[in-house]
């Protein structure tokens, strides 16, 4: 077996900010992920390259903030 870096793809990734600490605070996100209400219920429903976004640049601009 050669050695290296082990990657996964993004289809193997859990696409998720969930940090298991689902409690809403007075900015009305999420204290563990900082996700809003409307983005934890309609999660599912959006697809990989909404998910990535709101991972990447939403919640980053939140945390900053």
């Amino acid at each position: 077996m050669m050695g290296g870096m082990v990657t996964a793809s993004s289809s193997q990734l859990p696409l998720t900010p969930c940090t298991g600490v689902c409690r809403i605070g007075a900015r009305g996100l999420c204290e563990g992920c900082l996700r809003t209400l409307d983005e934890i219920a309609g999660w599912s429903r959006l697809d990989d390259s909404q998910k990535l976004w709101i991972m990447d640049e939403v919640l980053p601009n939140r945390q900053a903030g």
